[in-house]
């Protein structure tokens, strides 16, 4: 749980008011907001093996949740099989374990994402705006702990959803102003550049390792050009953009879109963040379990496709492959074209409107 104890580390650095963003921390520098500091305040007061059962039982739960939640999210138009769960689970069940080995906040994230959609289905009822408020306090606490949850915002403008978008961006406002707790407003401004600084030169010198599998990194690993690289992220992300917005367009006539739409946006969370870790792709899941619910929808081509692309997803660990090829792998961003794929199958289940 390496991740983990940085994150322990600067719960009690905010508590004591010490800058949380250190050059002498190397490559075990605590990167996310302020915000996320004070959640691990509570658990820095406690031994560091303490925390770290607390920690490992919170994400365990998280994990379980996430199954859940996303059978929940589908059952509308009928609960997903125990069958298609199943699957679903082993073929995302190393991104888990990844979460769990290095203690993660990811499976969290995607916790309150989920439980947003849901409010956020409650909320197309014309008395739901309690369900609307509760949306953008969830989408707003996602956001301040991890800034990929913003993915969101052009969908809640899309979908015409004012309430939830502005009680989320009151909830990151004032996120951005708590740690005036511990610092003062001077000390404020301070911490706030410190963590901006941090990124600014942490994120270019991670475009290339092995286990990024963001799209920025999938083109600068292929091509070793970081300005190229990134006009091709620019238009890669337009495309998906666009995909997305057919997608919603074509999901207007539909009884209950949000599910689909909603796995397109975790599953693009890792591709568009720049550091898109590999085991950040359990936000996947309602994606996964999306494709393997409707496996019948699939032409037969479609479903070998899938069937070879859910395999490599599910086995492509380091004890199978072992380092050279894994290493291999890894290198040349197959993970990344993996879930690819799978967006191409969400893609065309509502060109089918099948979902």
């Amino acid at each position: 749980m390496a991740d983990f104890e940085v994150n322990h580390k600067a719960g009690g650095r905010l508590l004591a008011g010490e800058t949380l963003y250190r050059t002498a921390d190397e490559h075990w520098q605590f990167k996310y907001s302020p915000f996320s500091a004070l959640i691990y305040l509570p658990l820095s007061l406690l031994p560091l093996p303490a925390a770290k059962a607390v920690w490992f039982f919170i994400v365990v739960a998280a994990i379980a949740a996430i199954v859940l939640l996303s059978r929940r999210m589908l059952s509308a138009t009928g609960p997903p099989s125990g069958l298609a769960v199943g699957l679903a689970v082993a073929v995302l069940a190393r991104f888990f374990l990844r979460e769990l080995q290095l203690g993660q906040i990811n499976a969290i994230i995607t916790v309150l994402l989920l439980l947003m959609v849901l409010e956020l289905e409650k909320g197309r009822k014309p008395s739901s705006a309690a369900a609307d408020v509760r949306a953008g306090l969830l989408w707003g606490c996602a956001t301040a702990l991890k800034p990929y949850a913003v993915i969101f915002l052009p969908y809640l403008v899309l979908r015409k959803k004012l309430r939830p978008l502005l009680v989320g961006l009151g909830f990151v406002a004032v996120s951005l102003a708590v740690p005036a707790l511990f610092y003062g407003l001077p000390g404020l401004g301070n911490v706030l550049r410190e963590w901006v600084a941090t990124l600014s030169r942490s994120t270019p010198g991670l475009f290339a390792t092995q286990d990024n599998v963001s799209l920025m990194a999938l083109f600068v690993k292929w091509t070793g050009n970081v300005p190229a690289s990134t006009i091709l992220f620019a238009v890669m992300t337009l495309i998906l953009a666009l995909l997305t917005l057919v997608a919603v367009l074509k999901g207007k006539s539909l009884g209950d879109p949000l599910p689909l739409e909603s796995g397109f946006l975790l599953l693009f969370i890792p591709l568009l963040s720049p550091l898109g870790w590999d085991y950040t792709f359990l936000s996947a899941f309602p994606a996964v379990l999306i494709v393997l619910r409707s496996w019948d929808r699939f032409p037969t081509l479609g479903r070998i496709v899938l069937a070879v692309d859910c395999a490599m997803i599910g086995l492509a660990l380091y004890d199978l492959l072992g380092r050279k090829l894994y290493a291999g792998f890894m290198a040349l961003s197959i993970p990344t074209l993996n879930f690819l794929i799978i967006a191409a199958a969400l893609f065309y289940l509502r060109r089918q409107r099948a979902a």
